[in-house]
């Protein structure tokens, strides 16, 4: 997605992307940069790992420390990882000074996430409630009731002979889950893998 604003006739265009290696980031740079020729500086911020723990920054010919690394800020600020924004600016003939550099920069990595969005990623176990096809509507609304509760999330509905109820949870909420399914009665759970789990925030 992108975020896009002018300031004293110096536009400003951020281009996000969700990216999970340096060689995809700079692969998104060299993009950007084609892609907007004519623009005067193409200033980057890279934030990898689960923990956020690889970043990269370059000013791109603007004065150190005034787009790169305000950019990077604004990047850990939301909490995000996995991530390359890259802004681009036309200069509009009219000089910023360093505090509206940083201000402009920070505030085009903020539009750009604000316009796209964020997916939260979280370890989740995977389950199957099983129940008679009698008791899916009683047992389905006390499960949306518990995921709810619980932090979970629903997934694919069988309905048949039998219901099958897919569904996610934190690890730490299995013994919840089973105190629930054997007050409830009449339902079978089993288990899966745990799996990375993306939920829009």
């Amino acid at each position: 997605g992108s975020g896009e604003f002018t300031e004293k006739r110096s536009r400003f265009l951020c281009t996000l992307r969700r990216v999970s290696t340096m060689d995809a980031a700079q692969a998104v740079i060299a993009e950007v940069r084609q892609r907007d020729w004519d623009g005067r500086h193409h200033c980057t911020a890279v934030v990898l790992g689960t923990q956020g723990e690889t970043v990269r920054s370059n000013d791109d010919g603007e004065p150190a420390g005034t787009a790169g690394a305000p950019m990077l800020a604004a990047l850990q600020g939301a909490g995000v990882s996995d991530v390359v924004a890259v802004v681009t600016r036309w200069f509009g003939g009219v000089l910023l000074g360093t505090g509206g550099l940083v201000r402009a920069y920070s505030k085009a990595v903020q539009l750009a996430i604000e316009n796209v969005g964020i997916v939260q990623r979280r370890e989740m176990q995977r389950a199957t409630v099983t129940v008679s096809a009698a008791e899916a509507g009683r047992i389905e609304n006390a499960l949306r009731q518990w995921i709810d509760q619980h932090g979970g999330v629903l997934g694919e509905v069988q309905y048949g002979a039998q219901a099958n109820f897919q569904l996610m949870f934190p690890p730490k909420e299995l013994d919840a889950l089973e105190r629930w399914s054997t007050q409830l009665g009449r339902t079978e759970l089993s288990y899966q893998d745990t799996a990375i789990t993306e939920v829009r925030k």
